[in-house]
Order: structure tokens, then C-alpha cells, then sequence
């Protein structure tokens, strides 16, 4: 069947406390979804934001960021007053976050908020304990911990706490039990503004996509609680990390850091570590992307501590097993697979023999006149073809700062003009063969590279933008409604 949906992030949507939420703006963005005769609605990993603010270097892959709880449903619910949420200074810049305001002054009012609970919890709180406690417990103890010890990694705490000795602990945990309770209640918070996001866009007919990075932050509850699946030595460093090796777009490569796994550790109990991950989102979103999928065939390796990644070497992933061992366990998974980059007859086979489709990226197929997978006409039906994603500029950045040749080869192509160059484009993807078309946000409000979303293997100023107010309307649902019907994507 052919759909339609749009990328953007949670982060982004409009909210007068700093950063958008689970909240009300979250359900009228749903409403733009349903009445632009869109299927889905994509976002960036929901996870808590770590080094750099990035969704995808998380303190926990299982955690929900504490940032997107809605203050007003915190109102409404007694937790808070109105007046205490104004009184904060969540920035005066509407369209972008300001990540330092935000970190400092959405811990401090729901600790204030964690003072009403405590006096009055509600009963699915402990339900909802024990039912997470698996993932829930290592998580909120890390931050408790992470916190006594004035937001250090836990590489940097006291031996004995870095190696999880059960008695040093135990005498933590009995006396940090307060901040650790206050990491659990954000957590419950969280996810019950989720679900109930979840629930007012599955009635409305709009399916969430969601976003698995492969590799979690070294800065993490995930490795601290489970050193012996990660590529570590005897004082739990890292000997390699992950990252890309130098192409024609970066010199040195991309060194993202992130410890990698040993896959033949997570095979010995058949993926028991991956199994709970993939569960665990996939009861969270109604489809999962699982990023840099080729790493699952092949990983590349650096060195730790070098500077940058020329000096990696590919190693051996375990493949298909994997998969093979989810759909086991999980029967058929809804995925979507992040198959861009270099990628070998190897990764191709264990694309096709996966069957998730893959991506195909509008922006990568005008680099070189090679007839090019991505160009529409090579596109198939089993795929997700985008605009762009959170890596990419938006579409007029793109024609404003792409080589001269790159952008006349498009235009060429697609018959562009500089006027709705965005719209010419977003219509190709539309128009293309695939199952399933997403555009983001940006593109279709028409805005440049000021609304960019991420800089790959940069930090400072990323993952910042925000939509208006009042950008959304029914003349542009009406629009794209409209391009629905011609280009049979209409939801059904």
C-alpha cells in the first residue's frame, strides 16, 4: 500500500517551556498528520540526550527523555502550578532550544513536581515498576549516581562503584534512595505521556516510527550495567570504538566513540541483550528504524583514543543471526533499515535476505552521474524513499549549498525551478515507486539551512531547531492532502 508520512522530531515542536513535548502541541501536530492524509509520523530516538544533546548518545536506550514530559499535563494532574513553570527562563528564541536552560531548569521543577508525588502515588506506579524493572532499576540508580558525583561518566567514579560491587552498591542505593525514586518518577511520567500519545494518533489512524541508533553511548546506564557485552579492557575502557572510515566526504573519517559490542558474548545467550531492546521499542513505536544497519554485516574498528578514524579496519558482524534470532523470539518485526553508505555485495545480500526495506535519500542521488540507486527511476517498491533525513540539509540549503553541478544535474532531473524548488522535490519522492514516502518538516514549511537539524561528526550547534507557533495550517494540510490524491498516497 502507498503512504505518506513526516519526519520530525519531538524536540522540535513548538512549546513555551524550551523544547516541544508529549503534550498538547504533540496531539495537534497528530491532527495536521490525519488532515494532510498522512500514515506516519517519524521520529529521532526518545531516549535521554547525553554528549552534545544528540538522541543518538543516550544515557540509557531504554529510558524516555525526561525533557519531553509535558509541564501542563504536570499542572493539570496537581503536580505543579502554572505559575511555577512561567517562572523559569526557557529562553526567548522560539525556534531553536536552548539545550543549557532546558538541562537546568526541567531537572529543578520536576524535583519540585517529585515533592507533590511523593505524597500522593498513584497506584500504576508500581505497576509500572515492575513491569520495567529489568531495565528500569540499573537506569535510575546510574543517574542517582551519575548525579552524586556532580555528572561525571562512570568510568570516573570510585572504583568500587565503577565496578558495580555489590556492597558499595547497596550502601549508594540506601543512600541515594530518594534521588533514585525521583529517576524512576520521570520515568513513569514519561511514559504515560507517551502512551497516551501514542494511543490519540493510532486512533486517528497515524502509525509512529521510531529510531534504534545501533550503538549506545559509552556514558550510559547500558554498559555500566553490562560491561561484559562490550569491547572493553580490565578497567572497563574501551579498546575500540565505533565510527565510518574516510570517504569523499570526510578526510579523516567519522569517530563517533560509541563502545562496540561483543557479538559473540550477545550470541552465547541468543541475543538476549538485543532481544530486550528491540521488545522493548517496538512496543513503543508502531514501526522501528534501526540505523547504520550495515554494521550488523560488517563494523569498522578504531583504535581507542586515536584522533581520528583512519587507522579503523572492518570486522565481522553476526548477520543474518541476529534477525533470525528476533523473529524467533519477537515473530515478524516492522523495521525500516538504514541501508545508506558504503555497502558491500555482503550487506546487500543481508538486506535482501532480512526482507525490512531500506532507504533510498533524494539528496544522495545527484552527486555523480552514475545512474545512481537513489535516483527515482532506480527506486523499488520495497523501500522508504525521503527527501532527506536529520543528517541532511533541508532542501533549499541543499540547492543553496551543494556543488553547481549537483544542483543543475537535479533540476535537470526533476525539472526544478528556484521558486518551490522543495515542493519540486518533495514530489518527486511522492511520485517515486516506493511503498512509503516520508519528507521532513522543514522541507515542507520551505525553510534553509537555518532549520537544519544535525551536522554529522559536529557538536555545539545541532538537534536545536523548533517549529513556529503558528507554522502549521489547514492551507498547508490542504496542500499536501491534495498531492496525496495525485500521487495515490493517501491514507487509506
Amino acid at each position: 500500500m502507498r503512504s505518506s508520512g513526516i519526519l520530525m522530531h519531538i524536540s522540535s515542536l513548538p512549546s513555551p517551556y524550551g523544547i516541544g513535548t508529549l503534550g498538547e502541541e504533540a496531539k495537534k501536530f497528530v491532527d495536521f498528520l490525519s488532515a494532510s492524509g498522512q500514515t506516519y509520523w517519524q521520529v529521532l530516538p526518545i531516549c535521554p540526550t547525553g554528549f552534545g544533546d544528540s538522541p543518538y548518545q543516550s544515557f540509557s536506550t531504554f529510558a524516555g527523555n525526561p525533557y519531553f514530559i509535558d509541564l501542563d499535563y504536570l499542572c493539570h494532574d496537581g503536580l505543579l502550578t502554572k505559575e511555577e513553570c512561567c517562572s523559569y527562563d526557557w529562553g526567548s528564541d522560539k525556534t531553536a532550544v536552548d539545550y543549557g536552560l532546558v538541562y537546568w531548569n526541567r531537572m529543578k521543577i520536576l524535583k519540585q513536581a517529585y515533592e507533590r508525588f511523593q505524597c500522593r502515588i498513584p497506584y500504576e506506579y508500581q505497576e509500572f515498576c515492575e513491569k520495567n524493572k529489568d531495565w528500569l532499576e540499573d537506569y535510575a540508580v546510574y543517574m542517582a549516581f551519575k548525579e552524586a558525583n556532580q555528572g561525571s561518566a562512570w568510568h570516573q567514579w570510585d572504583g568500587a562503584l565503577k565496578r558495580r560491587d555489590p556492597q558499595a552498591v547497596k550502601e549508594a542505593k540506601q543512600k541515594f534512595q530518594k534521588e533514585i525514586n525521583f529517576w524512576k518518577m520521570t520515568q513513569f511520567l514519561f511514559f504515560c505521556h507517551w502512551h497516551s500519545l501514542k494511543a490519540y494518533a493510532n486512533e486517528r489512524g497515524i502509525r509512529l516510527i521510531g529510531d534504534i541508533p545501533i550503538y549506545v553511548s559509552s556514558d550510559s546506564a547500558d554498559v555500566w550495567a553490562d560491561p561484559e557485552l562490550f569491547v572493553l579492557d580490565e578497567d572497563l575502557n574501551p579498546t575500540e570504538v565505533a565510527g565510518c572510515p574516510p570517504d569523499a566526504f570526510t578526510e579523516d573519517g567519522q569517530l563517533w566513540g560509541n563502545p562496540l559490542f561483543r557479538w559473540d558474548k550477545m550470541e552465547q545467550d541468543g541475543f538476549a541483550w538485543w532481544t530486550k531492546r528491540v521488545r522493548h521499542l517496538s512496543e513503543l513505536f508502531d514501526i522501528v528504524r534501526i540505523d547504520h544497519f550495515r554494521g550488523f554485516e560488517s563494523y569498522y574498528a578504531i583504535p581507542a583514543g586515536d584522533k581520528n578514524a583512519k587507522r579503523g579496519v572492518w570486522k565481522k558482524g553476526p548477520g543474518l543471526r541476529l534477525f533470525q534470532a528476533l523473529k524467533q523470539k519477537l515473530g515478524d518485526l516492522n523495521i525500516i533499515v538504514e541501508d545508506l553508505g558504503f555497502l558491500t555485495p555482503e550487506v546487500l545480500k543481508m538486506v535482501q535476505d532480512c526482507g525490512f526495506p531500506g532507504m533510498k535519500l533524494l539528496q544522495f542521488a545527484f552527486d555523480a552521474r552514475d545512474n545512481s540507486a537513489y535516483l527515482p527511476h532506480n527506486h523499488i517498491k520495497n523501500c522508504v524513499v525521503y527527501s532527506g533525513s536529520h543528517d541532511n540539509d533541508t532542501i533549499l540549503g541543499w540547492m543553496k549549498n551543494s556543488p553547481r553541478e549537483t544542483v543543475e544535474y537535479a533540476a535537470e532531473y526533476l525539472g526544478l525551478t528556484v521558486k518551490d524548488a522543495n515542493w519540486g522535490m518533495m514530489k518527486a519522492v511522492w511520485a517515486s515507486v516506493a511503498d512509503t514516502a516520508i519528507v521532513t518538516m522543514q522541507d515542507l514549511l520551505g525553510l534553509g539551512d537555518e532549520a537544519r537539524m544535525n551536522i554529522p561528526s559536529t557538536t555545539g550547534n545541532n538537534w536545536k531547531w523548533r517549529m513556529k507557533p503558528d507554522a502549521l495550517s489547514q492551507e498547508l494540510a490542504g496542500k499536501i492532502y491534495h498531492q496525496m490524491i495525485n500521487y495515490a498516497r493517501l491514507r487509506k
